[in-house]
């Protein structure tokens, strides 16, 4: 079945792509898109390994390039599609970029920023988990079987 244009399916397809280059450089398999207008503005995925840093998750990477493009460091328009849900340090850009929605794949439940108690994403952004699940789940795991 094909994802419809524009459904959060076909948004989620374009950021496992954006995972697939990051397993394909031995990064953590984290991909992500930013849409404004139905149109992508922001495709990243983990760079940790490559640049030495911590910070660069494939979510980062995202806000910096879309605040960039749009000229404004608000992103209250846009949507964020990730393959794992955020860690905190992420869930914590989201709530200063205010992103309008945030999509996820898979959930993470070791470090995912859901464990804590409360909401830590900024009162107006809309939150959607488990888009393309098992896809997003099974990249992962290959990943890290590979790893052991």
């Amino acid at each position: 079945m094909t994802a419809k244009l524009f459904s959060d399916s076909y948004f989620m397809e374009q950021a496992l792509k954006e995972a697939q280059k990051a397993y394909l450089k031995d990064e953590v398999p984290v991909g992500a898109v930013i849409v404004f207008n139905n149109k992508i503005i922001a495709r990243t995925h983990n760079l940790t390994e490559q640049l030495t840093d911590f910070t660069a998750h494939a979510e980062m990477q995202a806000f910096t390039s879309a605040t960039e493009y749009l000229s404004n460091k608000y992103l209250n328009k846009c949507t964020l599609y990730v393959t794992l849900e955020p860690c905190v340090m992420c869930a914590g850009a989201i709530f200063w970029t205010r992103i309008g929605k945030v999509v996820y794949g898979a959930s993470d439940d070791r470090r995912g920023f859901r464990r804590l108690d409360g909401n830590i994403l900024h009162p107006s952004t809309k939150l959607t988990g488990g888009v393309l699940e098992d896809k997003c789940k099974a990249l992962m795991k290959t990943f890290f079987k590979e790893k052991r």
